[in-house]
């Protein structure tokens, strides 16, 4: 991606071709957590393969496909599946769907994810709100990036995820009676999960959970002017004795996108 700029531009331009010229809202949907799309009754899908210089996941839980709806006289693009930097892209490939969101109009975007507990309250099904997020990734999306049409090169991170939706949505949380946390999410680059040792670091840290996604797109969605909302399914808790695996994130996950899709649609019709 020698001309990030251009090939953003060149894959909004495809999307209005083929699907929508804008949308207010934009939703993306982590392991496991596809179903909830359904919720939003979408009306038109375009699989990601079909759009110019867009990556295709690989991975268990991922539908990917890009998903019109509309709510509540609202146009919302849904990204049924993500892109992880565990599956050989880069920064900019993983986080460029974002990009893409930013230039058909996107100002408000609600990220969900799979995440595994690091504090010791959090049970499997929990919601966690993040309030704030640790970057221990290695890398940064923005690193590279100079082209001042994408946003600015230096980006204030102190108010990453928007007080105003993380509110909205914790009070429509409470009316649906869903089990809700709040705290702060790491980012690790995985695909292996967390030594005994690195729980204990993170805790440490400060981490409420930790996820291998999310991060980079906030930041990349702050740089392109988006208020972001993230929300993680806690799909295990790291201090259990049980191993963790991908197909038991997965299920969780499946299990609580009836929960997630009712929010959804809740907090898209107030937002």
């Amino acid at each position: 991606m020698d001309h990030l700029a251009d090939n953003v531009h060149e894959a909004a331009q495809h999307i209005v071709k083929n699907l929508t010229d804008k949308a207010d809202i934009g939703v993306v949907l982590g392991s496991g957590l596809g179903d909830a799309a359904v919720e939003l009754e979408p009306e038109g899908e375009l699989p990601y393969e079909q759009i110019t210089y867009f990556p295709v996941s690989g991975v268990a839980g991922h539908e990917g496909k890009l998903l019109l709806c509309r709510l509540a006289g609202k146009r919302v693009l849904v990204l049924q599946g993500r892109f992880h930097y565990y599956e050989g892209y880069t920064m900019r490939g993983v986080t460029f769907p974002i990009r893409v969101l930013a230039a058909l109009g996107v100002g408000k975007l609600v990220l969900t994810n799979a995440a595994g507990g690091v504090n010791r309250r959090f049970k499997p099904g929990d919601f966690m709100f993040v309030e704030d997020h640790l970057n221990f990734m290695g890398d940064n999306p923005l690193i590279g990036v100079t082209d001042e049409a994408l946003g600015p090169r230096f980006v204030d991170l102190k108010d990453a995820y928007d007080e105003d939706m993380l509110n909205l949505g914790v009070r429509v949380a409470g009316r649906l009676s869903m089990p809700v946390r709040r705290g702060v999410l790491a980012a690790m680059s995985g695909p292996s999960y967390e030594t005994r040792a690195e729980t204990r670091w993170l805790a440490r840290a400060g981490a409420d959970a930790v996820t291998m996604s999310t991060v980079p797109e906030t930041i990349v969605a702050r740089q392109s002017g988006m208020k972001v909302l993230a929300i993680s399914c806690i799909t295990n808790n790291l201090w259990l004795a049980d191993a963790t695996n991908h197909l038991n994130v997965v299920n969780v996950g499946k299990k609580a996108s009836g929960l997630l899709a009712g929010w959804l649609r809740e907090f898209i019709r107030e937002l």
